[in-house]
């Protein structure tokens, strides 16, 4: 059904050329990024979720105002 539909079109062969171009070009960005990453920057963000003396909530905030 769709071999039908697909050899209507002209130049449809190039579709999966550049398709492959953005996957490719995508994922060598992001090897590219995570190279030249600040390694300080991403200790920060593998520590943040652990982190609890940041932490405020909305409900302790609300009740240390009303003592």
């Amino acid at each position: 059904m769709f071999k039908h539909y697909f050899e209507t079109i002209e130049n449809v062969e190039i579709f999966p050329i550049i398709s492959l171009s953005i996957f490719f070009l995508f994922f060598l960005g992001l090897i590219w990024w995570v190279i030249r990453a600040d390694k300080n920057y991403i200790k920060k963000m593998k520590s943040l979720p652990m982190e609890e003396d940041n932490v405020t909530y909305k409900n302790d905030s609300q009740d240390e105002k009303n003592h």
